[in-house]
């Protein structure tokens, strides 16, 4: 290409003088300057365009630009393809924008075109591995696997979780074991979920131990596979984990936490999650969030209509019980809790935790105290608020329920204190 023909080189040096000057370029000035000069040093500043593009394209975002945020995040996927194939940073600056542009398209309700830009950042990520440009042979696939669990297609994204807990270490991060653990489970491999969660566990029990964590969190993990393993057909496991989180809140009773750290979201995590036999199966037409992913990781459309629908479950849950339809009503309760819960969630011990939601806990043991002929029932809605009230600092009360839900649970009665 003849530069010198197709370059407007007053435009050039007007872009070169706005980089140099003292002032700060805010993203439509750094996106006006990188455009020009994208033609004449692609490999410099293709990369920078498409950085300033997602910049500015979050910005109009903000202000509630929608079409115009899928205009920017498309030339930056542009700029990005443009980048030689050996440049070092393609791989960054293309599945940057690839994962802005999915947003704003799942944002617009457009998620067969959204799904396939998660499919070309995996596809991106592929190639990189290939070429020895990153570690990972699942790199950029985690968008593509939380798409394909809120589509219902849990055993694809099974497979993408698993390679990538194969390709490193046996899992022991919390959040990568849990989103694994969940998809196995979905696709109903629940004997394959229960050793998923054990580098988990066993990491977090040493946490709980050296203060890196909370012990809080220990409890919700073994109460949580112990579920897993009840599906899994291991009683006897689940039962031991039941104990050992009891032992372990008896120990908060008494002496409280080492620590606050290392908790996080988990417990609205496994609530969402454990409520998911209460919700309708996913579909592309239908999708709900990938469970036992973080919120922030859901698609912004699966997100919104998760939270929308709490004041309808609210009403629903309120008919159902005054028509003594209660075995209904009690599960739109469940729903609603667990979406209340993580639409509320600003993290354990916030200001404001028990009086926001300690009411629907509440509600939900009273309704399954009324299906006598039903102890499981009661054990759910027990354990759910025992793992909310542990989040809440009072362990005392989180183990008593906890306790009375085991009680209901095991073949016959327990010791639950030393």
């Amino acid at each position: 290409m003849n530069h010198s023909e197709n370059v407007d080189h007053d435009a050039v040096l007007r872009a070169r003088t706005m980089l140099l000057g003292s002032d700060r370029l805010s993203p439509a000035e750094q996106v006006e300057a990188y455009r020009v000069l994208s033609r004449v040093s692609p490999a410099a500043y293709l990369p920078k365009l498409a950085d300033a593009l997602t910049s500015l394209g979050c910005e109009v975002a903000r202000a509630g630009r929608r079409e115009r945020e899928l205009e920017l995040t498309a030339e930056a996927v542009d700029a990005a393809r443009r980048i030689g194939a050996d440049e070092p940073n393609r791989l960054q600056a293309l599945c940057g924008a690839l994962w802005f542009h999915q947003r704003a398209l799942f944002a617009g309700g457009r998620r067969a075109e959204g799904l396939a830009v998660c499919e070309e950042m995996a596809e991106a990520g592929r190639i990189a591995f290939e070429r020895g440009q990153v570690h990972s042979p699942v790199h950029a696939h985690g968008r593509l696997a939380d798409v394909l669990a809120e589509e219902g297609r849990h055993a694809e994204a099974a497979e993408i979780l698993g390679r990538g807990a194969a390709a490193g270490s046996p899992a022991v991060d919390f959040e990568d074991a849990v989103r694994w653990a969940a998809e196995l489970e979905a696709a109903g491999r629940h004997g394959e979920a229960a050793v998923a969660l054990e580098g988990s566990v066993d990491a977090t029990r040493k946490g709980a131990e050296d203060g890196s964590c909370t012990a809080a969190r220990l409890v919700w993990e073994l109460t949580h596979r112990s579920g897993t393993l009840d599906a899994a057909g291991r009683p006897e496991e689940a039962e031991a984990d039941r104990r050992e989180a009891l032992a372990v809140l008896a120990r908060l009773a008494e002496a409280g936490e080492i620590t606050t750290r290392g908790s996080g979201s988990s417990w609205v995590v496994l609530l969402a999650l454990s409520c998911r036999a209460e919700e309708p199966a996913a579909s592309r037409d239908a999708p709900l969030p990938p469970f036992g992913a973080d919120r922030l990781q859901w698609s912004p459309d699966t997100r919104g209509a998760y939270f929308a629908a709490i004041p309808a479950l609210r009403t629903e849950a309120t008919r159902l019980a005054e028509a003594g339809r209660t075995r209904e009503a009690l599960s739109a309760h469940r729903r609603l809790t667990a979406r209340s819960a993580a639409r509320w969630d600003d993290g354990p011990r916030h200001p404001g935790l028990e009086e926001s939601l300690r009411p629907l806990f509440d509600e939900g043991v009273a309704l399954a105290r009324l299906l006598t002929a039903d102890p499981g029932a009661l054990a759910r809605s027990l354990t759910d608020r025992s793992m909310f009230l542990a989040a809440a600092g009072r362990y005392g009360d989180a183990h008593a329920d906890l306790a009375e839900a085991t009680t209901l649970r095991a073949p016959h009665p327990i010791v639950t204190r030393a």
